[in-house]
């Protein structure tokens, strides 16, 4: 029987920034339909890892393979054309262009008729809807998240990296980034999240991985992370 080949696996990464060494020999993948989170202290390598998988950070060993094909040094635009969208943290949308030239931009390589892909944005975050002529610079957080998430989503991806979706938000604004993320999962993307709010992102997720220090710490399960008292006394306040 041949194996399943993972939708993305990155194996033995290491990498950082100049003399810098941020992550050293870290592993992980995501599987088809997955959602999958990454969680773990500040400046333990999360975010370092999704530049690395979207090829905004080289690796200097180790491997990125996506849809079984090797794309440790392939160009970010390749990358996103394969199916593969990033969604950075901040900066993550243009300000001075409204919420529809946004979601124009994310389609940036369509060579088709993209209007009824911003008809399902649309439908899928119906406030973007009801203040689609608005510069993005004059939104609330929330909704910018929003916006980066559906010009992301433009690009009808397999796979969509979220990096802290939900930081900076008010309470109320979380459980809805989250609910979205969830049905985005379900109409078949895959996800792979780094989130400092690890009990509502484990509750939700097939798998989670613990970073620590730059290394792989913990694998498992979202409802075992979430029930593993190390995790829970280090990570989720308990």
């Amino acid at each position: 029987m041949v194996a399943s080949v993972a939708l993305l696996e990155a194996s033995n990464v290491v990498a950082g920034y100049g003399e810098t060494e941020i992550l050293h020999g870290v592993s992980i993948a995501v599987d088809n339909g997955e959602i999958v989170t990454i969680i773990g202290p500040n400046g333990c390598g999360k975010s370092t890892l999704m530049k690395v998988v979207v090829g905004l950070v080289r690796t200097w060993a180790g491997t990125v393979r996506f849809r079984g094909v090797d794309i440790t040094r392939q160009d970010p635009e390749q990358t996103v054309r394969s199916g593969l969208c990033y969604v950075p943290q901040s900066d993550n949308v243009f300000p001075s262009m409204t919420i529809r030239e946004n979601l124009e931009m994310g389609a940036f390589v369509r060579r088709d008729d993209y209007r009824h892909r911003i008809d399902e944005m649309f439908e899928l975050f119906p406030d973007l809807k009801r203040s689609e002529r608005l510069r993005a610079g004059t939104l609330s957080g929330g909704q910018r998240q929003m916006l980066a998430i559906a010009r992301a989503l433009m690009l009808d991806p397999v796979l969509l990296l979220l990096d802290e979706p939900s930081a900076g938000l008010a309470p109320g604004l979380v459980h809805t980034v989250f609910e979205r993320i969830r049905s985005i999962s379900e109409t078949g993307v895959s996800l792979l999240l780094v989130e400092q709010n690890a009990r509502e992102s484990l509750r939700m997720s097939d798998r989670g991985y613990v970073l620590s220090g730059g290394t792989n710490q913990l694998e498992d399960s979202g409802p075992a992370l979430l029930a593993n008292p190390k995790v829970g006394r280090l990570y989720l306040g308990g």
